[in-house]
């Protein structure tokens, strides 16, 4: 069994591709998972062999940056220790700046470095890494920021899906009178989602049988769930959840950020979405993602600072209205995961690996 290491940032966006790669990985080989607190609450440490490898923020400050500079040169010689310790073989980096300390750490030890790339844009952390990489794994080969001259370094591969997820599809669905809309803020809550469609949602409730589903922060769950109740609406408030998945099987229709594991998703589940792209994303990934699936005609997309009052009302009236709209989306995402194959994907992997 070859021992593998896989380093993960501490965001969903991370620890997902990371948990999934360990699933495809695991039959054949000795893996261990790497995040901060933050990643490592997203694992099942039952399942999952998990070790924390805490890496200092980034600072802008001058007075913060000596401490970070010590405190980043200590996380690569804990680094370096630990892979030598464990006999690490090769590392596998779901990208984010976290990956920089060990990447290094490996380098030095010139052990076989992977990254992986879920976005339609190259990560600068990743861009920083591909020099020292022996390939790099990415959903296409068209990767914006991707240096020409690295190009023989794409390992394309079919878009990572859960394992739990890919094979709860053929489950049976209940027909429902009620229109059900999932609002997806991310790992982390979208705080701008709680409040941009309130009065779309208050306005719709009025006039059609709809129910919510809505993902938020810890912080913000009791208040929406008062404005919920205050204006007698269907509803369900959560935060993170490791079985977002059995909701978005539930529901009709998915406003969502523009993750890459969270678009994926949704496209291989059917469920048509509309993607509202985090504005602040570095280099602008998340729009990148979601317009990638929507020019293949899988869903929607929009900028934040182009919502007007009453857009979302008129929009989801509209697919009420006509259910084609929505059927359509729903073949065009099933023709576009026809023949997909989890262990065909594991196998493709496994063969580099």
């Amino acid at each position: 069994m070859v021992k593998i290491l896989i380093s993960s940032g501490g965001t969903g966006g991370h620890v997902i591709p990371a948990q999934v790669l360990y699933d495809y990985l695991v039959d054949k080989n000795d893996i261990i998972i790497t995040s901060d607190n933050r990643g490592l609450n997203y694992l099942d440490k039952k399942i999952y062999n998990t070790k924390k490898i805490d890496v200092p923020k980034i600072s802008n400050k001058i007075l913060g940056f000596i401490p970070f500079v010590f405190f980043f040169t200590l996380s690569i010689v804990k680094s370096y220790f630990f892979l030598r310790q464990k006999k690490i073989k090769i590392l596998i980096s779901t990208g984010g700046y976290m990956s920089i300390p060990i990447c290094i750490a490996a380098r030095i030890l010139k052990l076989k470095i992977l990254l992986f790339e879920p976005n339609l844009v190259l990560g600068r952390s990743n861009l920083f890494l591909l020099n020292y990489s022996d390939k790099i794994f990415t959903y296409s080969k068209n990767i914006r920021n991707f240096p020409k001259k690295m190009i023989y370094k794409n390992f394309v591969i079919k878009p990572l899906i859960r394992k739990n997820i890919f094979f709860s599809k053929t489950k049976l669905k209940k027909k429902k009178s009620k229109f059900s809309i999932l609002i997806i803020g991310g790992s982390q809550g979208a705080k701008k989602f709680d409040d941009l469609f309130k009065k779309d949602f208050i306005r719709l409730s009025e006039n059609f049988k709809i129910e919510i589903y809505h993902q938020t922060s810890n912080e913000n769950l009791k208040n929406l769930k008062n404005f919920y109740l205050k204006n007698n609406i269907n509803f369900q408030v959560f935060s993170y959840t490791k079985n977002l998945y059995k909701i978005i099987k539930k529901c009709d229709f998915v406003i969502t950020r523009s993750g890459a594991s969270t678009i994926n998703e949704l496209v291989f589940l059917e469920k048509p979405f509309l993607a509202i792209p985090f504005p602040f994303a570095k280099d602008d990934h998340q729009y990148y993602n979601a317009k990638y699936y929507v020019e293949k005609n899988l869903g929607w997309l929009i900028r934040e600072n182009k919502i007007q009052q009453n857009f979302l009302y008129k929009f989801i009236k509209n697919l009420i209205k006509n259910k084609k709209l929505l059927s359509q989306k729903k073949k065009n995402m099933q023709k576009f995961h026809e023949g997909y194959d989890w262990y065909e994907n594991s196998n493709k992997l496994k063969s580099l690996i």
